[in-house]
């Protein structure tokens, strides 16, 4: 809470994630894998313009159109099978209604079983579409983690995100702007003066 409390007085409230609708968050998040986030903006636009911003209607297109809708999103042929993956999975699980009663674990479980999703992908998927307090785990967290001395480095994904979850009561409110601020601060550059708001947030623990 330190740490959050830092990040919070210097950036203040983030507002994200940045979405029209809870099944945008889940199209986001597989694209925004291995890229940034202007380059995901600019294909989810693509499929807004064509209509295609809704599961079925993204089965409906040929992959190689779906390629070609979120080619600025990067790795576009990988990413359109993925999200075609996902689509598959949020359809045959009945959508939000049919989903959204499943418990954090079940559902959680569920999207690791689909192909291309992994722990970070479902984890963003997770609190940021179901509202659910699963803490995403990203590399500007782990290097925001080790320069404040919290973390050696060595620690896999999920023991990461075990030593949030029980260290921070199981709020999803919390859980999205904490996230959002550390995914900010990533941003934000360094004067190197000892004055900035970079290094306020960075000074050890």
């Amino acid at each position: 809470m330190t740490l959050y409390r830092r990040l919070y007085r210097a950036y203040g409230p983030q507002q994200w994630w940045p979405a029209e609708t809870r099944f945008e968050v889940i199209v986001g998040a597989v694209l925004t894998q291995n890229t940034a986030w202007t380059n995901v903006e600019k294909a989810i636009e693509n499929l807004r313009l064509a209509g295609a911003l809704e599961a079925e209607r993204l089965l409906a297109l040929r992959s190689g159109r779906l390629a070609s809708l979120i080619r600025p999103a990067g790795y576009f042929n990988v990413k359109a099978g993925r999200l075609l993956n996902l689509c598959r999975w949020f359809r045959d699980g009945g959508g939000f209604p049919g989903l959204d009663p499943l418990t954090t674990a079940g559902l959680r479980e569920s999207l690791l079983e689909v192909k291309g999703v992994g722990p970070e992908t479902a984890d963003d998927i997770l609190l940021y579409a179901f509202q659910r307090p699963v803490f995403v785990i990203d590399a500007y967290t782990r290097r925001l983690l080790g320069a404040v001395g919290l973390v050696s480095g060595e620690e896999g994904y999920e023991a990461l995100r075990g030593r949030f979850e029980s260290r921070l009561p199981p709020d999803p409110d919390l859980f999205n702007e904490y996230h959002a601020l550390i995914v900010r601060h990533a941003k934000e550059k360094c004067s190197g003066s000892g004055r900035c708001r970079h290094c306020r947030v960075e000074a050890p623990l």
